[in-house]
């Protein structure tokens, strides 16, 4: 038997199907080990003996590696098939550790699309675990141990803030600075005039644009009153200017500017966009066979492979015509690329999202389709438009307007939707010096626009063109920011808290280098350079902690501690004053005079305007696991639930249909093996027993995983 491991579950299942009885396909979810939060400080790094980090087992995989080291003493031949990223390396080095692995000799598949011949090469050309990939995600590791813990330490003491970090503290500093920037905003009056002029049957709207062939600038209505007072009667054509636009296809698709178009086309966070992207990848079942539809899907290069070119190549010329194809021109690709791999792109031009659609839920459909056509359009040729500008001048002022016809829409046919809108302007055929009459003059008043917030997909460009964090990180770091109440999102923006705002300025007084983005990028690419064996990661961790604790040393002794927030209202058991303070399950109202004193104030439901239809007791409004609904005051003697909008909710406990075929429980004797659903809609076999035994048939539950 041969043993293949894969991270993921839905990877494993969908791998497994390609591949003959003589291979078993296990998965180890994730990370099976972490470093440890024990030891000096917590760091569950030796700072003093070379930085050895200390790794532990994770609670919940204990039983994970128990089957792992079980199927590898019985196997033939491991194959370690992770992520072909630092991260996926890294798991495979945890693997080969714990399962007693050579680390040398051990197979290592990789693989950037999850379709049986990229399994079937990568078998047949096996690599070994790259050890550069593996010291540059450890090192990653410790940085961010390091600085995490001490700077979390640091802001929970002194200012109640739940944690820092080093990408994740200098991307809120970008939110708070757009913030400020919009705060300190002045808005500065200006003016536009815009005429309308007729020649018999001809009729052009122009724009006033300069003056004496210099740009006009209008500052107040009095400017714009004189300029239109001195405007003449008559005007003519002063010059007809023509030319050629082409516009070239965006490039493929790479993590940021997947996330960044999914959020301005479908508004899918950050988060939602990584998960559908990476069920695409893992494979989704097609005619009953699991297919990997896109390839790897955290990447920042924007490189196709040749096959991929030469089948798009032939698609356009069969579908489209031999103009259609592009010639070839080279995509510039984003400073600090690391190119491991491809662009994101369809495994398989033939599954059009068309002939996919039933098998693809209605957000799986949008975005492979839009993957589909970025990867294809990427490679046809060029729109081109005729621009045609046309100025009229009168008295040295000149007004312009401008109409464009579409010559050839070359990659715009398949990828229009997705493009903005433009106001078609048709402009009637003209010649030089031919007189135009003023029709009408009309000046507008306009004030200048603060810069607006970013929304997920801007605050990942900005990531992106920064050089902050990686394509594996920024959706985690816009959650964290989420998760750490530093902002919150509107839905359209993402503003800062009262407490981001604080934790910004303190750390960027206490810990101004590290808030630097230069920094930040520079730590970035230094990780490039281990990964690519160039650099030496015990210097750049000894030169990063040694000067790390010279500004924590300066920072302990001069950050001052904030007091937490009094809320106008003392403790019933001491009289201290009461206090808003944070925990992981949000902001609560508690005793000042902590741990002296552990009070804690309880919420008030809220009473709902009319009475329990089945007691009559209040109906207040409470939150459970899937969110707000409206239940009885009076449970548990009365059960009664609605939604908000007053439907009431059937939370009658539906009896167990048992049919008179299903076996009895081998584990209870009394109940009888049923088929049921999970929380997350799979299904497996367990006991109708349930809660008294919960036997679940092993087979069934291993698949479900």
């Amino acid at each position: 038997m041969k043993l293949i491991i894969v991270e993921s579950p839905h990877k494993s299942d969908t791998i497994s199907k390609f591949l003959g009885s003589e291979y078993k396909v296990m998965a180890s979810k994730g990370h099976i080990r972490d470093l440890a939060s024990s030891g000096k400080m917590g760091l569950g790094v030796d700072v003093d003996n070379n930085f050895q980090p200390r790794y532990i087992i994770s609670s919940d995989k204990a039983s994970i590696i128990k089957e792992l080291k079980k199927a590898v003493s019985k196997a033939d031949d491991v194959y370690l098939a992770t992520d072909p990223d630092r991260e996926g390396e890294a798991i495979s080095w945890h693997l080969a550790q714990v399962l007693n692995l050579d680390v040398k000799t051990t197979k290592r598949l990789e693989f950037h699309e999850i379709t049986k011949n990229a399994i079937l090469k990568a078998l047949d050309n096996p690599k070994t675990i790259d050890m550069n990939l593996v010291r540059s995600q450890e090192t990653r590791r410790i940085i961010d141990r390091l600085m995490g813990f001490r700077l979390s330490n640091i802001l929970q003491k002194k200012i109640s803030s739940r944690a820092g970090g080093r990408v994740q503290s200098v991307v809120l500093r970008f939110v708070v600075d757009k913030e400020k920037e919009i705060q300190n905003f002045v808005p500065v009056e200006y003016w536009t005039i815009k005429g309308t002029f007729k020649d018999e049957n001809k009729v052009l709207e122009c724009d006033l644009s300069s003056y004496k062939n210099k740009p006009i600038k209008i500052n107040n209505e009095e400017e714009a009153d004189n300029i239109i007072k001195n405007l003449p009667e008559t005007f003519s054509i002063s010059n007809i200017k023509k030319e050629r636009r082409n516009r070239e296809p965006k490039a493929p698709f790479i993590t940021s500017t997947l996330q960044q178009d999914a959020y301005s086309q479908f508004h899918f966070s950050t988060k939602k966009t990584s998960s559908i992207a990476q069920r695409l990848y893992e494979g989704i079942e097609i005619n009953g066979v699991p297919t990997g539809l896109i390839t790897y899907m955290r990447t920042d290069s924007i490189r196709l492979s040749d096959e991929f070119k030469t089948a798009a190549i032939e698609k356009i010329k069969k579908d489209y015509g031999e103009q259609y194809v592009g010639k070839g021109k080279v995509q510039k690709a984003s400073k600090n690329v690391q190119d491991a791999h491809e662009a994101i792109r369809p495994t398989d031009l033939n599954l059009t999202p068309s002939s996919i659609k039933q098998y693809l839920s209605k957000d799986e459909y949008s975005l492979y389709t839009m993957i589909y056509e970025r990867a294809l359009s990427s490679l046809m040729s060029a729109r081109v438009d005729d621009i045609t500008t046309i100025y009229l001048e009168g008295n040295d002022y000149t007004f312009s307007c401008s109409g464009s016809t579409l010559v050839f829409d070359g990659y715009y046919r398949i990828y229009k939707k997705y493009e903005e809108k433009e106001e078609k302007v048709e402009l009637p055929v003209v010649e030089l010096n031919e007189q135009f009459s003023k029709e009408k003059i009309e000046k507008t008043q306009h004030f200048t626009k603060a810069p607006t917030r970013y929304n997920e997909g801007k605050l990942v460009k900005v990531m992106q063109e920064n050089g902050i964090g990686r394509p594996s990180t920024y959706a985690s770091t816009i959650t964290n920011l989420l998760n750490h109440k530093y902002v919150e999102n509107t839905k359209t923006y993402l503003i800062p808290t009262e407490q981001g705002i604080i934790t910004t300025e303190v750390l960027e007084e206490h810990f101004t280098k590290y808030m630097d983005v230069s920094y930040t990028a520079k730590m970035e690419t230094a990780l490039d350079e281990i990964a690519e064996g160039k650099i030496d990661e015990i210097k750049l961790l000894s030169d990063f902690w040694t000067e790390f604790q010279t500004y924590f040393a300066q920072a302990e002794k001069d950050m001052k501690k904030i007091p937490p927030k009094e809320v106008g209202r003392n403790c019933p058991i001491c009289n201290s004053p009461l206090v808003v303070r944070h925990s992981r399950y949000g902001d609560f109202v508690g005793c000042s005079n902590y741990p002296q004193c552990t009070y804690i104030e309880k919420k008030e439901n809220v009473i709902i305007d009319h009475k329990c239809p089945r007691c009559g007791s209040d109906l207040v409004k409470r939150k459970g696991k899937r969110g707000e609904f409206i239940g009885c005051s009076n449970y548990p003697k009365c059960t009664y639930m609605e939604s908000l909008d007053g439907k009431e909710i059937d939370n009658t406990k539906k009896p167990v249909v048992i049919p008179e075929d299903a076996p009895l429980c081998p584990k209870c004797k009394t109940g009888h093996l049923i088929e049921k659903k999970n929380r997350f809609g799979k299904t497996f076999v367990g006991c109708s027993n349930y809660p008294k035994c919960n036997y679940i048939q092993k087979e069934k539950k291993e698949k479900d995983k």
